[in-house]
Order: C-alpha cells, then structure tokens, then sequence
C-alpha cells in the first residue's frame, strides 16, 4: 500500500514542484568536476511530479459559447406630430404599460383643427338630409343628391385626420417594458418622426449562439442553459433554448441557437455579455482524470501513469584501507531508495467538463497519473512523488491502493 497523502492547494502544488526543479539544476550547476566520479553514472536523477488518482465518477457533456443579451422586444418612440412639449409622464428606468401616456404636446392647434372640421362636418350634413328627403319627394335631382352624399363622407374623413392628429399630441407607449433612453426636454420643440423615447422589454432576455453544423444532433429546443455574466461577478442564471435556427450558415459553418433568460430580479441587462453552458448529456459512471494529465502529440492523446521502477542492486562503496596491522571496519552498504518510473500509454477521451476529462480506453481505475511536471518526464523516466492530488473531485478525500 503507497503512503496517503494529505491534500494541498494546487498552487502550493506548483510552487514546491517548481522549488524542487530549481533546487536540482542549482545543486547540478555547482556540482565540482571530481563530484561526477564519487556518483553512479547510470542513475539518473528523479523528476519531481505530481500526480492524481484515476476514479469513477459522473461527467456532464457541455456545449460552451458566448453571446450577448438583447432585448426581445424593443421600439424607439418617435413623434407623429410637431409641437412643443408641454408634460413628460416617465423617466429613464422606469416601467410602463402598452398604451401608458408618457409626454403630451401642445395641441392647441390640433383642436382648433379638429373644430373646424367639425363644424364643416355639421353643415355637409345638413345639406345632405336636406338633399335626401328633397330626393325622395323628386324636387331635388339625383345629381345633386350623389355631390351632397360625396361631400359627407369627404368631410367625415377630414374630421377623422383632425381626431387622429390630436391624438398624436399625446405620445403614449407602443409595448410594455423599461424606458432606456429619453431624448427629449420638457419645452422642447419636435418634428414629426424625431426620436423621443427607447423602450425595451427585459423580460424574457434572449442570447443567440452560433453553433458549429456538427454539434447540430447535440442541441435541442427546450433544453436547459446556464449563462454565467462576467459584470456580475461570475453570476449564473438559468434560462432554455428557445428555438434552432431551421438553416446552416454556408459561410461559417454554423447555425443559430437562441436561448431565453427570464430574470424577475432585472438583474440582467441587454447588451451584457454572456458565457453559456448547455448540458446535452451525461454519464454517471465515467474513469475520469484531470485535464493537466493529457498529453496530446502527433495526433495522439495520452498519459504518464506511475510504476515502481526495477529493483536496483544495493550501492556499494570499496572499503577504506588502513594501516599494515590495523583491522578495517567494512563500511555497509547503503539500501537503495524506493523510486518510480513514468511509463506512456495511449488514451481514448471522451466527454470532458471543467478541469475533468474522461478516459474511454487505456488505463485502469486507481491508477495514478502525472499532472504536474509531465512535461520533463519521457517513457521509463526516474520520478519523485512529490503529493499525490486529492481524487478528482473530492477536495478533502484521502486516498489508499
């Protein structure tokens, strides 16, 4: 049974790692020329490495991207008539309701328009009662009749327009939201089609991903999303795919996932940049290592899993001579310290989450792989066990063979 190990911080991994690295070049830079000859050649000096315990455990398939928050519904208020403004009813964050009166215009002469047009309206009708019943007791020709009854409607449309540009004196809200921008002062004077309010709806908030085609099978409507905000201090929040885009980009090679935030705290801005996870599957009995210990080369994926190295003859040193008649102790010679080799196999991957990755096929479970100092250490090398790595997974877990 190999010694347990107490569990370290990583970094405080790395930082002895990197002492005992300093410490053998230092100890070899100032090595004396007659030092080489006292030392046996063909022993090499252990690396230093750390490594960590191949275990069972469950791993979650991810898709990860980035998107950026946008509002699904969004419209820019804009005047539909000119004039100077006399009230405003809402301000920069505040929320309204479709059809919510947020600024009035002066409307005096909309209304003196409006009355005219009325009164005009009056008088058609009159004319044209008159006309009607003149027709129906054949004094009034129908000529007369048809212009008088052309002249009603006419009128009544002129009458409409006035209502309709007396409406527009009170600019009210096109859909429901937050009002994100206000462009206009109160005394002001607007033009028709002149920009005075931006109003968004924060809830649902929705990011689109640009998916590579082959990751197509992997993602699904209604699947569940997690987006992690960067501005709000790694903040999660959860939200769902909303719909797949039905096409792939020719150009890119990819195609677009929207995926739906609802966010009752409105927390959540558009515009915000987001990191997105989708968990498309999962298995709950994977071999799984730490990424550190993957070795990827010439197309091969593979990693150092430690062995006890050969047995080595007991070091020996020639026993001293002594005087002619003086009896000589024979010095003893020194036991050979317990050491390990690197031995390379080749891996299959498969699904990797986080610092995690899983081995499909190459080495067994409780094996003990390199994570740190894999890079100095070759098939067969000498190494130094510095800590073995708590199992993946378990932060204060020790471990036993």
């Amino acid at each position: 049974m190999p010694p347990t190990f107490a569990p370290v911080s990583p970094s405080l991994h790395r930082i002895r790692v990197g002492a005992l690295l300093a410490m053998t070049a230092l100890a070899a830079a100032c090595a004396k020329p007659g030092d080489a000859d006292k030392k046996d050649a063909a022993t090499p000096s252990a690396v230093p490495v750390e490594v960590a315990l191949a275990s069972h455990q469950p791993i979650t398939a991810n898709y990860s991207g980035t998107a950026t928050l946008e509002a699904v519904g969004e419209a820019q208020v804009v005047a539909k008539a000119s004039g100077i403004v006399l009230k405003l009813h809402v301000e920069e964050g505040m929320r309204v309701q479709k059809g919510q009166l947020l600024a009035e215009l002066d409307d005096e002469a909309a209304r003196n328009k409006l009355a005219q047009a009325s009164a005009t309206l009056k008088k058609a009708q009159a004319s044209f009662d008159k006309a009607e019943k003149g027709l129906a007791l054949k004094i009034t020709p129908r000529q007369q009749y048809d212009s008088d009854m052309y002249d009603l409607e006419t009128q009544k449309a002129v009458v409409a327009g006035a209502q309709l540009d007396l409406s527009y004196t009170r600019i009210v809200a096109p859909i429901a939201g937050v009002v994100a921008k206000r462009s206009v002062k109160l005394g002001n004077l607007v033009q028709a089609n002149q920009a005075l309010f931006e109003i968004v709806d924060l809830d649902p908030l929705q990011a689109v991903l640009n998916v590579p085609e082959r990751s197509l099978d992997m993602l699904k409507a209604g699947q569940p999303v997690r987006m992690r905000v960067d501005a709000l201090g790694g903040r999660v929040f959860d939200g769902t795919i909303a719909r797949i885009a039905p096409v792939v980009d020719a150009a890119s090679g990819t195609f677009r996932a929207t995926c739906e935030f609802r966010d009752g705290t409105r927390t959540l801005k558009p515009g915000m940049f987001g990191r997105i996870e989708v968990a498309y599957d999962q298995r709950h009995d994977a071999l799984v290592v730490p990424r550190a210990a993957i070795v990827e080369e010439d197309g091969q994926s593979s990693v150092f899993v430690i062995e006890p190295a050969p047995a080595k003859p007991a070091a020996t040193t020639d026993a001293p001579k002594g005087k002619p008649g003086e009896a000589v102790a024979a010095e003893q010679p020194k036991p050979a310290a317990p050491a390990f080799v690197a031995k390379r196999r080749l891996v299959t991957t498969g699904y990797a989450d986080g610092n995690r990755i899983e081995i499909r096929d190459g080495i067994a479970d409780g094996e003990r792989v390199i994570t740190i100092g894999r890079n100095a250490v070759r098939d067969g090398t000498e190494v130094q066990l510095i800590e073995a790595a708590p199992t993946i997974g378990t932060a204060s877990a020790e471990h036993a063979q």
